[in-house]
């Protein structure tokens, strides 16, 4: 199978059931901001150095493509038979934040992202998945979508902040709390 399918050429793709649609649709958008997510996720998974991260990380791109392919389908066409996202994926983010979370300093303000090249890059990430999830939500309002797409994203943004600061705590990097000046 060839890479390339010259379907594409004229600003249309398909979708899993055959539907066309312009490259620039928001279903287009949603999936490919959750693509994108995924490569900072692979990123941060090749430079995280601890062994249940890593796997934490493996666990939630194999999530990620659930998502995409989701999303990916025309949900009144489509008769594939694709993964599932579940509420258990939700609750597994959420152990894993009480976990972090037990080993950190409690939070006394805004936190500015940066303190080491690997922070800053989760904390990117991060950014990337709001995105996705404010994508989703407008898809949500006008297509068919499974809800647990976006509770699953918005879990997943406060798993990367406390990933951030996770992270800060054990390079000893400084976390520079925001100052706003009034």
């Amino acid at each position: 199978m060839k890479i390339y399918t010259k379907t594409g050429d004229q600003g249309e793709t398909s979708l899993i059931g055959g539907t066309r649609v312009p490259k620039y649709h928001l279903r287009i958008e949603a999936y490919g901001t959750v693509d994108e997510l995924n490569s900072w996720v692979g990123l941060i998974r090749d430079q995280i150095g601890n062994q249940h991260h890593i796997q934490q990380l493996l666990y939630i791109q194999d999530r990620l493509f659930t998502i995409g392919s989701l999303l990916a389908a025309d949900p009144e066409k489509s008769k594939m038979k694709l993964p599932e996202l579940t509420e258990d994926d939700c609750k597994i983010l959420e152990q894993e934040m009480d976990a972090m979370d037990e080993q950190l300093e409690p939070l006394k303000s805004f936190i500015l992202p940066g303190g080491h090249p690997l922070v800053s890059q989760i904390h990117i990430a991060r950014c990337v998945c709001r995105r996705a999830e404010r994508l989703i939500v407008h898809l949500q309002n006008e297509a068919k979508t499974d809800p647990v797409i976006s509770i699953y994203l918005n879990r997943l943004s406060d798993y990367l902040f406390l990933l951030s600061r996770w992270t800060a705590k054990n390079l000893n990097a400084d976390e520079s709390p925001w100052n706003p000046r009034i």
